[in-house]
């Protein structure tokens, strides 16, 4: 081979080195999870298994989580008129952060029948992490309150974490325990946790550079080995 191809081909190699860089380590992890709520209610114990879907997007400093409902959890013995039904919940940190996160949304919009699933409506809140590390985002309590009533639903089944993110506090905190998030309202603004991605590109960028600077090398050493 040639020190002409062999050139060719280590640049082609640090080329895909970097871009492997690039695409590894993601900064965000979602699975849906199902969760099996256990429900106390006005009028006695109920059970309901929903997936439970748990999204993140960058905010300025902190991060939109969003949570949301795949199936109806509880039920009413009488039907729900528009606007009756206001649920909220938690959602459990761990990894790198602990505590909760209080997230809220919208009463129904629609009127809900008697002993019909109740359909969460999406809750979201706001969460700024205090400390730089991977933090793991759990379904928590769910509360519906619905005509002078209150029904707690509580997950049974040790749900897995259904997000994961890796995070960069504000200042650049190290990876530890604190105190969870709040919530608040507000459109969903893009995603993309900014600092891995510069971080990760910096890297690729520096993998190839060291690929160039073996390509020079190797085409100065052939040069002076030649007669």
């Amino acid at each position: 081979m040639s020190y002409h191809t062999r050139s060719a081909a280590l640049a082609s190699a640090a080329a895909l080195v970097g871009t492997a860089v690039l695409l590894a380590a993601p900064a965000a992890r979602a699975a849906v999870v199902d969760v099996d709520y256990h429900c106390k209610t006005p009028i006695g114990d109920k059970s309901a298994v929903s997936p439970i879907d748990i999204k993140g997007v960058k905010s300025g400093s902190g991060y939109r989580i969003t949570m949301s409902w795949q199936k109806g959890v509880s039920s009413s013995p009488v039907e729900l008129g528009k606007g009756a039904m206001n649920p909220s919940a938690t959602i459990v940190l761990g990894g790198a952060d602990n505590g909760t996160l209080a997230v809220t949304g919208p009463a129904n919009d629609a009127a809900i029948p008697a002993n019909t699933p109740i359909k969460i409506n999406d809750l979201s809140g706001t969460y700024t992490p205090k400390k730089t590390g991977r933090v793991t985002f759990t379904a928590g309590v769910l509360t519906i309150k619905a005509l002078g009533t209150t029904t707690t639903c509580t997950p049974t089944n040790s749900p897995g974490p259904s997000l994961t993110l890796d995070v960069t506090a504000e200042g650049g905190g190290t990876s530890g325990s604190t105190q969870g998030g709040t919530a608040s309202g507000g459109q969903l603004p893009q995603t993309g946790p900014e600092d891995s991605a510069i971080a990760l590109g910096t890297l690729g960028g520096t993998v190839l550079l060291a690929g160039a600077a073996g390509v020079l090398w190797l085409t100065r050493r052939n040069q002076a080995v030649r007669p």
